[in-house]
């Protein structure tokens, strides 16, 4: 299967269970890398044969500067929903949804969660298997 990856997403949200991060927002990385079949896009350099990047960066955006989630699991599974319910042609889609400044008193680099969404033999989403 192919992949398509977009990688450093970088968008400005309201996301968090603290009232502070609802109030003041921060940035959140996001990382995409969606399974599809790139062969006919490959053979006939059209954009209609593939998925339009900007369009997906588009849709994302708009998810993570919509309404808040308390969780970045259930921001991942809703930018995992919306591309698969969106692009029909995606199998399965990783979304990885990095809070680089959480609001602790420890440093590191952020969090990062990771989730994988795939359809089944119906068309259907369902979890990916680890």
């Amino acid at each position: 299967m192919d992949k398509m990856t977009l990688r450093g997403m970088r968008f400005f949200g309201y996301h968090g269970v603290f009232p502070e991060e609802n109030k003041l927002g921060q940035q959140f990385y996001v990382d995409l890398t969606l399974a599809m079949d790139l062969s006919r896009a490959a053979r006939t350099d059209d954009l209609e044969h593939t998925i339009n990047y900007a369009e997906i960066h588009a849709r994302v955006k708009s998810i993570v500067e919509g309404p808040p989630f308390k969780l970045i699991e259930a921001l991942a599974g809703h930018i995992a929903s919306a591309v698969l319910d969106a692009y029909t042609s995606v199998n399965e889609v990783t979304v990885s949804v990095t809070k680089p400044h959480p609001p602790f008193e420890i440093h590191f680099d952020g969090v990062t969660v990771e989730i994988s969404r795939k359809r089944d033999d119906h068309g259907t989403r369902q979890p990916a298997r680890q």
